[in-house]
């Protein structure tokens, strides 16, 4: 979701506090969640019995992080679609080309299961990351860019979802994309969008509890990994290993590919960031939760590890960033050498 933090409707630009708060928000952001994510697995693990027995509320659970997301938009957000349309579409395109074909070379080189293929090509299958745009922030990318491309793919995901999934992992296990799309309208396109309706009808409220939204979202899916590790529990250690790698490689080769498509449109280098994070950083609770309803246990493992690596990948690439912009800021303000004497 959308930063709170990074989307205080009362912040002013410039201001030096203001944008150190932020800063310090994201930082934790992309720290503390990460291990309250993993901190859910663990106990998923550990108490599989117990935790497995609240599987029916994972939907429920899905809804309560699309809602919050939703109470973070605004229509301003969907305004960059028209005026600047071309790295909004070449992003959203990137998103549900790129992934899913890179889940399907993942699935083919390291000969995955059918069970955790068609888990991973879920993954690949789904819209933008809810922690992507915290992420955009803190690698100088082009956050207004970031929040329009997440929020559009969330929009689309009801449709390309469900096609995408049948088309492409319809091969290694049944999928019922029709029950599928229906419940990403229920539990993505519903709650987004009554979200966005609150936000506009108690817009003073709404503000002040956009500081608590990140927290809520992140321990939402913290418990959702639980439920989804205590479906799997017996088989985690068998494959454990096989889906960190797969993981690991489909997210990098994403945010890579990403990043080339956006160069080679010569787009700038804020967007071209953005557009690598957009593409490599998936909504894989959402991914997790629908394998868990319609594959099975051991499907939305990848979505689980998808939801731990992607923070820690996307905090890497922002420091990265963060890192070159001080080196070519050095170089910039380094003195020009004085000229060489002329020979006499």
């Amino acid at each position: 979701m959308p930063d709170a933090a990074l989307r205080d409707d009362t912040a002013r630009p410039g201001d030096p506090r203001a944008a150190a708060k932020e800063a310090r928000s994201g930082y934790i952001a992309v720290t503390v969640f990460p291990l309250l994510i993993i901190a859910g697995g663990v106990v998923g693990y550990l108490a599989a019995d117990t935790v497995s027995q609240a599987a029916p509320a994972v939907n429920t659970l899905l809804g309560v992080v699309m809602f919050t997301m939703g109470l973070t938009l605004r229509p301003v957000d969907f305004a960059l679609v028209a005026k600047r349309p071309l790295p909004v579409l070449l992003g959203v395109i990137a998103q549900f080309v790129i992934m899913p074909l890179v889940a399907l070379l993942v699935v083919v080189l390291l000969q995955l299961p059918p069970e955790i293929a068609a888990g991973v090509i879920l993954v690949g299958c789904a819209p933008g990351g809810t922690a992507s745009n915290v992420v955009a922030y803190l690698a100088r990318g082009d956050v207004a860019l970031s929040v329009t491309m997440t929020s559009v793919s969330t929009l689309l995901a009801p449709l390309l979802t469900p096609l995408l999934t049948l088309w492409l992992a319809g091969q290694y296990m049944p999928v019922a994309a029709g029950d599928m799309a229906l419940t990403i309208v229920k539990i993505v396109l519903v709650p987004v969008v009554l979200g966005v309706v609150v936000r506009l009808l108690l817009p003073k409220v709404v503000v002040r509890l956009l500081p608590v939204l990140p927290w809520l979202s992140v321990l939402t899916i913290a418990v959702i990994v639980a439920i989804v590790v205590s479906g799997s529990a017996d088989r985690i250690i068998e494959a454990g290993l096989l889906v960190l790698a797969a993981v690991i490689l489909h997210n990098v080769v994403g945010m890579a590919l990403g990043y080339g498509a956006a160069a080679l449109f010569r787009l700038p280098l804020p967007s071209r960031r953005t557009v690598a994070i957009e593409v490599g950083m998936q909504n894989s609770g959402l991914a997790a939760g629908l394998a868990a309803q319609y594959m099975n246990p051991l499907a939305a493992l990848p979505g689980a590890v998808f939801s731990v690596w992607h923070n820690v990948s996307g905090a890497l690439f922002a420091l990265i960033c963060q890192n070159l912009d001080r080196r070519r800021a050095r170089t910039a303000e380094s003195p020009a050498p004085a000229p060489a004497p002329e020979a006499r």
